[in-house]
């Protein structure tokens, strides 16, 4: 176990350099005249050459890669040439909320995609059906209609929730679920359409194998094989499709901040990229790519612990 979650550190920091390297080159091709477009126009040229020569931008890519790189391994992102606030700062004041959001979709998406997996693969008939089509309607539609759509129901017509904003936890717990629920829902349904389809299939498969029939004849009832047996071989692959949706959560939750007017990450992303605040950007890369890791490590621990086979290999 130890040696596998090694080997999966290993390569989970070898994918961070990777995409660091290829995120630092295409902002740095991509960004033109840097030291300019802070000044203005107006700056003259002996002003811009100043701030580019204290932004380093003076010196060659590679040397400005490697002095990034240097702070990273110190535990130093460095500093927004905008707001002059260290990017670590910036990143982690907006963190927790993004985390809210996406781990809540996570658990959204795992609980009603199991419920929805499990009647569409047992019960067949017209439930297998609905499930189906809702899943490609879930699919179809993208999540900033789903989320203007809810803020029209839920929000102005119904005036359950509010249509903007976001409490914080510490100050008002019963505030901080009222106002992630609407951004949290429009943010599962897409994920629910893809897990359930995935747990509907493996079901299906584990409910046709030969050790099933053999469960049932030692007489176990059919919630024990069911839940026990047949559930926890089929959740593996529900549990990859997850992680590989972590991404595209992280994605989406760019733009449902955007529309709810969340201050999380997403607007902090935004801002950083269109001023060209390559720090900024490289910080938000970093941390997003480190989270990914993270979390596909413990998939893959999940995975181990759910089947055996799994974990022997």
């Amino acid at each position: 176990m130890l040696s596998f979650i090694a080997r999966r550190v290993a390569s989970g920091i070898v994918l961070v350099i990777a995409i660091s390297v290829i995120a630092f080159a295409l902002l740095y091709a991509g960004g033109g005249d840097i030291a300019r477009r802070m000044l203005g126009e107006d700056a003259s040229p002996e002003t811009v050459a100043q701030k580019a020569t204290e932004l380093g931008l003076d010196q060659p890519l590679t040397q400005q890669f490697l002095t990034w790189a240097s702070g990273l391994i110190r535990g130093d992102l460095g500093t927004s040439w905008f707001t002059s606030q260290p990017v670590s700062d910036a990143i982690l004041s907006r963190l927790s909320v993004t985390l809210s959001l996406v781990f809540g979709a996570i658990v959204v998406v795992a609980f009603v995609s199991v419920i929805l997996g499990t009647l569409a693969a047992t019960r067949r008939g017209w439930i297998d059906t609905a499930v189906q089509v809702l899943s490609l309607l879930a699919t179809a539609i993208p999540a900033f209609l789903v989320a203007l759509g809810l803020v029209l129901v839920f929000a102005v017509n119904l005036g359950w929730f509010k249509p903007t904003g976001y409490v914080q936890f510490t100050d008002s717990p019963a505030g901080w679920l009222s106002s992630i629920t609407l951004p949290i829902t429009a943010l599962a349904l897409g994920g629910i359409a893809g897990v359930t389809q995935q747990i509907r299939g493996s079901m299906i498969d584990s409910l046709r194998g030969d050790y099933v029939r053999t469960l049932r004849s030692r007489g176990l009832n059919a919630p024990s094989v069911l839940f026990q047996h047949v559930l926890r071989n089929a959740a593996g692959p529900g549990l990859a499709v997850l992680g590989v949706q972590f991404v595209g959560l992280i994605g989406g939750a760019v733009i449902i901040e955007q529309i709810f007017a969340i201050p999380g990450m997403g607007q902090v992303a935004v801002t950083a990229t269109s001023q060209g605040d390559i720090p900024l950007v490289m910080g938000l890369v970093v941390v997003t790519a480190i989270l990914v890791v993270i979390l596909n490590l413990l998939v893959d621990l999940a995975q181990g612990w759910l089947n055996p086979k799994v974990r022997l290999s």
